[in-house]
């Protein structure tokens, strides 16, 4: 299993922590065998549970320019449409995928294209099921033209274990669909903005897996897989 580059530091540092603590104990506090016994039990899973954050598992990415991949593990807990104040000013239909603690942690671009506006919020740490999470919470919001035409947002926002976003683009750069755009520690959720007329693919509860679920399709005069 491949860790995450956002995970090697604390992973080091935590795993080096609970050997000391634990080689302390069994030193100093020798006649409590069972008390030992216990916290290196609870010691090795807290490091299992730790490592399952920041996996990076191999993907087969698919991609086309006018359908829309997920942009995370997780699982679909918005489709509705809804007005989006920050960059389009207008009605957008919004697709959330919430994270949770024992998915994978990577987001991936939706879509190819080129970025057009980028901006990170700093923010409250509401539940990412909230329904202010995604104007009130530290998040950062994307805008990518798509090869297709049409302006795909897309947004990370932290949650109450989430208190690091990290993120790999800025204005300008050309992303391609799958690869990372960012990594939030702990878990928490993506939205995306698309057109009204952009058809959804999944329905809400459905599971998803980042870079390979096909989630929406942009309307476009370009010819269709599906």
């Amino acid at each position: 299993m491949k860790i995450h580059k956002e995970g090697r530091r604390i992973l080091f540092f935590t795993l080096l922590g609970l050997i000391v603590v634990n080689l302390l104990l069994f030193r100093l506090n020798a006649q409590h065998v069972t008390f030992n016994q216990i916290f290196a039990g609870i010691s090795v899973i807290v490091f299992l549970t730790l490592l399952q954050f920041f996996r990076s598992p191999a993907r087969r990415l698919f991609t086309h320019e006018d359908l829309i991949t997920a942009p995370a593990d997780g699982k679909v807990v918005v489709i509705e449409n809804v007005f989006e104040p920050e960059f389009f000013d207008d009605e957008r239909k919004q697709i959330s995928i919430f994270m949770s603690p024992i998915n994978v942690h990577i987001t991936r671009n939706p879509i190819s294209g080129v970025v057009r506006y980028f901006k990170y919020h700093p923010g409250n740490y509401l539940v990412a099921w909230h329904p202010k999470s995604s104007t009130k919470n530290e998040r950062t919001t994307v805008v990518v033209e798509s090869e297709a035409g049409p302006l795909v947002l897309f947004r990370q926002i932290a949650g109450a274990m989430a208190r690091r976003i990290v993120w790999y683009v800025n204005e300008g750069d050309e992303v391609s669909q799958g690869e990372e755009f960012g990594f939030i520690k702990f878990g928490s959720r993506v939205d995306i903005f698309v057109p009204l007329d952009t058809e959804v693919k999944v329905q809400l509860g459905e599971k998803v897996k980042g870079g390979q679920t096909i989630i929406a399709q942009l309307k476009t005069e370009s010819p269709s897989l599906f």
